[in-house]
């Protein structure tokens, strides 16, 4: 994993966007030295000098405005062919039906693959070399959905749904962020996109279908009977646990395999799961995950049974 880098392009849409940039700066560049190669060589050839007469004046001459209007008719004309070429490679029409669908929330992102039925959090698996058609939806606030190296920004907007194509060259993860303020903990609102060969993609997305791993140690069971009779279970999914049908906060089936807690705060490790647990608000204050006061036993028995959901 890199960081990310709009300048990296790993998509069609993507390189696109930075084509079109790269002979726009050209453009104007070219323009600017022009204007100020001019006005450079005016002041020096044409500054007042004692004695001698004042440069020649002219006016209405045709031809300079004929060159002084066309000239800069013709770079629009050309700039403006380039940006609708950019933006039919960049945004094509959106496919009838998504095939991945893309939720904002204060302050995590959900991923939901509608052929399959796979749901996720904060880590989106895709196949290299296939563009993906994506829903982009928000569940209360403006959020805006940005990878910089496979796609373009699009703002999430409650009741309105957007779309983006979504799609990447070669393996990677790559990071992807909200870039509209949406609370307190806008800048920690990431998302991993993680390209895979496809047949890795539909090993993983087989992996998703499965229930939650049922526990095999005491302290994991005594975590299953934790998660069902605190509140968690009112907020959280997961997939075979009975009444674990909620869908307010992060679908936890397979929540030990994601790269990242809260939405990239913290590395997913078992101290930092245990971490996480104890005390949500020191950690992502604004988050909608309240300190529950857990034992230290309590934390090792809820943290014992969410590392087997893998």
């Amino acid at each position: 994993m890199h960081p990310s880098n709009a300048l990296d392009p790993h998509s069609p849409q993507a390189r696109a966007i930075y084509d079109l940039g790269i002979v726009s700066t050209i453009v104007f560049i070219f323009i600017f030295l022009i204007v100020a190669g001019a006005i450079v060589y005016a002041i020096f050839r044409f500054r007042a000098r004692e004695g001698e007469p004042e440069p020649k004046q002219f006016a209405g001459s045709e031809r300079v405005e004929i060159t002084w209007t066309v000239i800069p008719f013709l770079i629009v004309v050309l700039l403006f062919v380039l940006t609708l070429r950019g933006m039919n490679r960049a945004d094509p029409p959106p496919a009838p039906s998504p095939d991945l669908v893309v939720t904002g929330h204060q302050f995590w992102w959900e991923a939901q693959y509608p052929a399959s039925g796979a749901v996720t959090a904060n880590e989106i698996h895709i196949p290299v070399g296939k563009p993906l058609s994506v829903q982009l939806d928000s569940k209360d606030v403006l959020h805006e959905f940005w990878v910089p190296e496979l796609a373009r920004k699009m703002t999430t907007v409650p009741g309105q749904p957007n779309h983006i194509w979504l799609q990447a060259d070669k393996p990677g993860v790559y990071i992807g962020t909200c870039s509209e303020f949406c609370g307190t903990q806008h800048a920690w609102m990431r998302i991993l996109v993680v390209a895979d060969k496809p047949s890795k993609f539909e090993e993983w997305e087989r992996a998703q279908l499965h229930p939650g791993q049922a526990p095999t140690s005491d302290a994991a069971t005594k975590g299953l009977a934790l998660f069902q009779t605190s509140t968690c279970i009112n907020c959280h999914a997961i997939r075979g646990v009975t009444g674990a049908d909620a869908h307010v906060a992060p679908d936890l089936t397979h929540v030990a395999s994601r790269r990242q807690l809260a939405a990239g705060i913290l590395e997913n490790t078992p101290a930092n799961m245990r971490f996480w647990l104890k005390n949500p608000q020191h950690i992502k204050p604004g988050a909608l995950m309240p300190d529950f006061n857990f034992t230290d036993q309590e934390l090792d028995q809820l943290g014992a049974y969410l590392e087997t959901l893998r």
